[in-house]
């Protein structure tokens, strides 16, 4: 008898372990910045991964950084379609699908971190986030991230300094407000620019701090106009969770994966006008000449920007000017 009941406890407790195993989950994260290289995007990943391993919930993260799992522009279908769990994702990026998400690149619409911060609760990111959720994907993280441009051939200030040269901008609006300055597009992510201007197939871009210093584009630049007071760059890229992935996990692991998402949004928040910071002196460092917008060279990229982009997305984009309206509504 005490055989068959230790024999019986043991199977118990065997069973009890095969089932703790199987509820564990191993989520894949992909982004396409440099990993371990203190990108704060990769950063605010590692981060999570290492927050809901403390949690002892049953769930640990492998990071896939540098776009060794998609290209950066892949990584939106992928996550919406479950074939992978988390994302780091510029979203206007997926503005070629959703044109709505166009609004978190828009010149001038954000101005500032601490206005971003404030958006961040507003009806113009419930509109937002309502579209990336009923596309497949939850954002775990907010991230907005300041800009700037560089070029190898001269500073880019007053919209006539872009005249002639090609340059990237990370979404349409960008696009249409640079060519409406005479400027010639060359499209592509960001992880492509360093070769586009080596290659002089670009005499210039903008993008976000950290991705200027990431990338490296310092080696390949002439001037760096930083985002300083007149900040025309802003850009949304949340970490984001794919819906599928989400909904299968416990009730007790979803609660670790929000709480890991918001000290990862917490972390970033102090960090975000560092990379401004870190920029300059980066560039600095490298020999490259930087510089900043005065009001009145802000003010005339943003006249340039309502008669294109404002005024193409208003008249475009389902309830493009809605957009527009609430996001100016935030003080």
């Amino acid at each position: 008898m005490k055989t068959t009941a230790f024999l019986s406890a043991g199977l118990g407790l065997a069973l009890m372990a095969s089932s703790a195993m199987a509820q564990d989950v191993m989520l894949r994260a992909s982004h396409q910045w440099p990993g371990g290289k203190g990108d704060v995007r990769d950063e605010m990943v590692q981060m999570i991964g290492k927050e809901i391993e403390k949690a002892g919930v049953g769930l640990s993260m492998q990071v896939f950084p540098g776009e060794s799992l998609f290209k950066a522009k892949d990584q939106w279908g992928a996550v919406t379609k479950g074939q992978v769990d988390i994302t780091a994702f510029p979203l206007d990026y997926a503005s070629g699908r959703h044109p709505e998400f166009s609004a978190t690149l828009m010149p001038g619409l954000v101005g500032s971190h601490e206005r971003a911060q404030r958006l961040n609760d507003s009806p113009f990111m419930d509109d937002i986030k309502k579209i990336i959720e009923d596309s497949g994907a939850i954002v775990l993280s907010d991230a907005w991230l300041a800009g700037g441009f560089v070029s190898s051939e001269k500073c880019i200030t007053s919209p006539d300094t872009a005249q002639g040269q090609t340059l990237r901008a990370a979404g349409p609006a960008f696009e249409e407000m640079l060519v409406g300055a005479g400027a010639s597009i060359s499209s592509m992510p960001s992880s492509e620019i360093y070769t586009g201007m080596q290659q002089n197939v670009l005499t210039g871009a903008n993008t976000s701090s950290g991705s200027l210093v990431s990338y490296r584009i310092y080696e390949v630049s002439k001037c760096l106009t930083a985002p300083g007071e007149n900040a025309l760059w802003f850009m949304y890229e949340p970490i984001l969770m794919s819906k599928r992935s989400f909904d299968r996990l416990s009730e007790e692991q979803q609660n670790a994966l929000m709480d890991a998402g918001q000290k990862a949004e917490d972390y970033f928040a102090g960090e975000a006008e560092k990379l401004d910071q870190t920029l300059v002196d980066t560039y600095k460092k490298a020999g490259v000449e930087v510089v900043e917008m005065s009001p009145e060279n802000y003010d005339a990229w943003l006249e340039i920007a309502k008669e294109t982009s404002y005024k193409n997305f208003a008249e475009k984009v389902p309830n493009g000017q809605k957009l527009i309206d609430e996001a100016l509504a935030v003080e």
